[in-house]
């Protein structure tokens, strides 16, 4: 249902476009192919945030099938990927799990999405291009 009602990119010019314009809030841009379970769960966490976060910040959805320009680039080979951008510059955020480019892992709620987003959003406009998650995920998959 989110993935319907959120905005999609349908080429790299509209991607690139939606990265270069937005001058107050994050981008956020998940890449995914809307029928995979990881991103419809995804796409659900981010419809149902989209209203909280809309002051600093938007989201877009790509399919990384349809408009494959940055599958290299940003090494999106997962099922699921959300990256963040703030005026036309890439954010990484140290997840704790090596990966500071993307999340591209499941997150059990949408706080903790809104939570990444805000951390994100504090240290780009304070000129920081990496920023520390608020949660550590390295001991994801430890039982």
């Amino acid at each position: 249902m989110g993935s319907i009602l959120l905005p999609h990119l349908h080429s790299g010019w509209h991607v690139d476009q939606a990265i270069l314009s937005e001058e107050r809030r994050v981008v956020v841009i998940r890449f995914g192919r809307a029928g995979d379970a990881s991103v419809m769960a995804m796409d659900e966490h981010l419809y149902k945030i989209a209203s909280r976060i809309k002051s600093f910040a938007t989201i877009y959805l790509v399919d990384n099938k349809e408009v494959p320009d940055f599958n290299a680039m940003y090494e999106i080979y997962d099922e699921c990927t959300v990256m963040f951008f703030w005026r036309n510059k890439h954010i990484q955020c140290d997840f704790g799990t090596g990966n500071n480019n993307k999340i591209n892992f499941a997150l059990s709620s949408k706080d903790e999405l809104i939570d990444i987003i805000e951390t994100v959003y504090r240290g780009a406009s304070k000129g920081k291009g990496l920023v520390v998650s608020p949660k550590d995920y390295s001991t994801k998959w430890l039982y």
